[in-house]
């Protein structure tokens, strides 16, 4: 689960990291009325789970009240790949004399999280260890002790070489393994931590990302979540408990199974298409899930083909027949369908297709490549 910038930052100041004063506008009005409390620049950031804001003008420097009003207008008419900006911050422009980037991701390799440093911050970390990757140190921890101090101040020495902002580095960073630790977080990053002509230390950016197995049992932390900012198809989904991400493909996928689901896409890549999801309905044999499921997948305007791909183990292929069947009668299919069927209660699935007028085949491989060729318009590599 995404949290917004300002929610980060709220978590972060309980754990004690520096970080400016700040308030969420959502009008133009509110935004100059925290300018004039503020009485200094200040900087009004969207606030949309998207990367790039600064380079889609989401991120803009306001010197009076009047230009706080003025630029709020302009970043709350913002899209932001495809998200629209409802909240704005407006927090205290900072004097910046350096930039760092400090990170935590959940290395699913070493199984362990993950410290990310480099003294090259204010620009997407990605670059960095594309174009400099020397300037990167990583470092993980090992989760019987955490992060320990002599490893955090070894992390710090990589950012300064002053002594006093080497310190409040290493505290920084401790308290930022804390608050990720703790919270469920699958990625915590400060980018950029600065340092200011007096020589503080301050993070001038939050990002946060919460591992969603925490949501249940931790009600505080799921409030967070705010459905305006997502996907409506990926809302829609969780709502029916299906597990989907929206990609920027043309080949709809509708799978069983998470492994079936990867495979499926590596297919549809290897044959010259483009998924334009990854859609597991699990091991459910509910036809209401794949009701849903191809609700979700034909309100996305890029879907020129959509590929049902069921091995029935678990999941009962007729109930899985029973679904299309509904769904196609509620909604009908203004795309072509290609299904594959195997497994538990296969026969009686077929049948079921073939009195609605519709087929469907054994083999992934051809289903594969014919779902690909109908998306393309032509023939599968």
């Amino acid at each position: 689960m995404n949290i917004h910038e300002y929610q980060a930052k709220d978590i972060f100041r309980k754990y004690g990291i520096p970080i400016p004063p700040g308030e969420v506008a959502t009008t133009p009005e509110e935004a100059q009325a925290i300018a004039r409390k503020f009485g200094t620049t200040v900087v009004i950031k969207a606030q949309v789970h998207a990367g790039g804001r600064g380079k889609a003008g989401g991120v803009k420097l306001a010197k009076t009240p009047e230009e706080a009003r003025n630029v709020a207008a302009q970043i709350l008419k913002l899209v932001i790949k495809g998200l629209p900006v409802k909240k704005v911050l407006v927090t205290p422009a900072a004097d910046i004399a350096s930039e760092a980037y400090v990170g935590i991701i959940v290395d699913r390799a070493s199984k362990r999280a993950v410290f990310m440093a480099s003294p090259a911050g204010g620009i997407d970390i990605e670059e960095v260890a594309a174009k400099t990757p020397d300037k990167i140190l990583r470092h993980a921890v090992d989760p019987r002790y955490g992060l320990q101090m002599f490893e955090a101040m070894q992390l710090a020495f990589f950012l300064y070489s002053d002594m006093k902002q080497v310190r409040a580095a290493a505290k920084i960073l401790l308290q930022l393994y804390k608050a990720f630790s703790e919270n469920g977080g699958s990625l915590a990053e400060i980018n950029p931590l600065v340092t200011t002509p007096a020589g503080e230390i301050v993070a001038l950016d939050a990002k946060m990302v919460i591992d969603d197995n925490e949501l249940d049992r931790r009600p505080d932390i799921a409030a967070l979540r705010d459905e305006s900012a997502e996907e409506q198809s990926e809302v829609e989904a969780r709502k029916a408990n299906l597990t989907f991400i929206k990609l920027d493909g043309n080949v709809g996928c509708v799978v069983n199974g998470a492994g079936l689901a990867m495979a499926t896409m590596d297919l549809v890549k290897y044959y010259g298409g483009e998924p334009a999801n990854f859609l597991d309905i699990g091991g459910s044999s509910n036809p209401e899930k794949v009701v849903a499921a191809l609700r979700i997948i034909t309100s996305d305007k890029n879907v020129k083909a959509i590929l049902f791909n069921i091995f029935g183990g678990i999941t009962r292929t007729d109930d899985v027949a029973n679904g299309i069947v509904t769904a196609i009668k509620q909604n009908p299919l203004k795309v072509p369908l290609v299904i594959r069927l195997t497994g538990t209660n296969e026969e009686i699935a077929l049948e079921i297709l073939k009195k609605s007028g519709l087929s469907a085949m054994t083999d992934m491989d051809e289903a594969v490549k014919k779902a690909v060729a109908l998306a393309t318009g032509g023939k599968a590599k």
